[in-house]
Parts: C-alpha cells; sequence; structure tokens
C-alpha cells in the first residue's frame, strides 16, 4: 500500500511538471534521415543503417517521439518517467501470482521511454551533456529495478547482487575507458541494455505463465545475468586493453 501511495505522489509530480515545463520548439524538426544522422555522434559515432535492427527501432522511437518534441516535453522528464515505469515493474512483479504477465507490458513501455527521452532531445535541438549523465544514470537505475523483479520473485539474493554488479562493471568501465581517451563504445558486447529488458520480459512473461515455479525460473534468470555479464564485460575489456594499451 505505501509502495503504490508513493508512486501515485511521483506520478502526480511528474505530471505536474511535464505540462509546466513544456516548450515548443523555435524550429522545424528535422526528418528521419536526419534525425539517425545526429543520433549517430551521440553514441559512439555509430550510424546505424535504416534496413537494420537498430535502425528500424530507432525510426519507431523517432515516431514515437515526434509528436512529443513537437508539443515541446522537456526530454529530462521523459527520463524520469522512465525511471518511474521502471520502478513499477518490481512493484507489480513482486505481487507475484500472475501479476508478472503485466509487469511484461510495463518492461516494453519503459525499454520505449528509455529511447524517447534522447529522441525527443534529438529533434527538439535539446541534447546537453547533462542530459547525456542524467540518461546514463536512469539506465543504471532501471537496471537494478528489474534485478531487483527477479529478487522478488525468488531469485538468490547474492546471485541478484553478482548480477547487479557485473552490469555496473561494464557500464563503469566503459565510462573511465571513455574518459581514458577511448572516443566510441569500443564494441558492442552481448549484455548491452537491450539485451537485459528482453531477457527481463521474458523472465516475467514465464514467471506469470508458470507461476508455481517462478522462484526456479527467475534463480535461473539471474544466474544468466551473471554470465552474460561476465561476457559482456570481458568482451568490453579485451577491446579496451587493446585500444589503450599503447
Amino acid at each position: 500500500m505505501l509502495t503504490a501511495l508513493l508512486l501515485a505522489v511521483i506520478t502526480a509530480v511528474l505530471l505536474v511538471l511535464t505540462f509546466a515545463t513544456a516548450r515548443r520548439p523555435a524550429e522545424p524538426m528535422p526528418g528521419r534521415a536526419e534525425y539517425l544522422r545526429r543520433w549517430a555522434p551521440l553514441h559512439g559515432g555509430h550510424e546505424p543503417r535504416p534496413d537494420s535492427i537498430v535502425g528500424r527501432w530507432l525510426s519507431v522511437a523517432y515516431t514515437a517521439a515526434r509528436p512529443l518534441a513537437a508539443r515541446g516535453m522537456a526530454p529530462d522528464l521523459l527520463t524520469a518517467w522512465g525511471v518511474l515505469v521502471s520502478a513499477a515493474v518490481a512493484a507489480i512483479a513482486g505481487a507475484g501470482g500472475r501479476w508478472p504477465l503485466a509487469a511484461v507490458a510495463v518492461v516494453v513501455a519503459a525499454g520505449l521511454l528509455d529511447n524517447l527521452d534522447g529522441a525527443v532531445a534529438i529533434l527538439a535541438g535539446r541534447t546537453s551533456r547533462w542530459g547525456f549523465v542524467l540518461d546514463s544514470l536512469a539506465d543504471r537505475l532501471s537496471d537494478a529495478a528489474y534485478v531487483f523483479a527477479l529478487w522478488l520473485l525468488g531469485a538468490p539474493g547474492a546471485v541478484c547482487v553478482a548480477a547487479g554488479g557485473l552490469m555496473g562493471l561494464q557500464e563503469y568501465a566503459r565510462a573511465r575507458a571513455g574518459n581514458a581517451g577511448m572516443g566510441d563504445v569500443g564494441v558492442i558486447t552481448v549484455w548491452e541494455r537491450p539485451s537485459r529488458v528482453i531477457l527481463t520480459a521474458f523472465l516475467l512473461l514465464g514467471s506469470g505463465l508458470l507461476p508455481h515455479s517462478a522462484d526456479a525460473i527467475v534463480t535461473a534468470g539471474a544466474a544468466a545475468w551473471v554470465v552474460l555479464g561476465t561476457v559482456g564485460l570481458t568482451q568490453l575489456l579485451v577491446v579496451v586493453h587493446r585500444r589503450l594499451a599503447d
């Protein structure tokens, strides 16, 4: 009850701020091709092909973000909405039973919001270094909420801590490598944020469909987080060492 009340209060505050801080863009918004061109330098110079999976997903984000940008929604508030929705994943899944099925839809919504804040910032010409830092912090909070949801459903605490720690180490290593002079993401590992979102969604789906086996499902899922986190961190460190060893 207390958690639901807290989420309701935060939701009300964000709604007020969303309308109070709206500022329509002064210039026409770019088209899809220009949006993808502007997206690339903000993501390590990687410019996806329009027909690739990433390119298609970014096109979906572009289509969803365009009306929000036209109405002047602040990108930072979209980031805050993403964190709130991710926190709701744990709150909903933790109820057990069939509730994890509802949490799957919330994970999908959180994944979309994770892309919308950056898309709105690009379309409205409101990208900033602060927004980049805030978005990275929000992503880590969202990842932590997903691990917390697995723990609430029965995954061992030690495994969940290891899963979260490995995820954090990968992102920390990438950030430190950037500070050391590596000007791009280095390598797309097996354990980037989209992979975490997809795996979590499938684990929640399985837990909701088979509630009596939920603890076994999330335990295996948390172990997969650890394995994939180890592989992803190793992939990144190999590339970072190769690039910065000179």
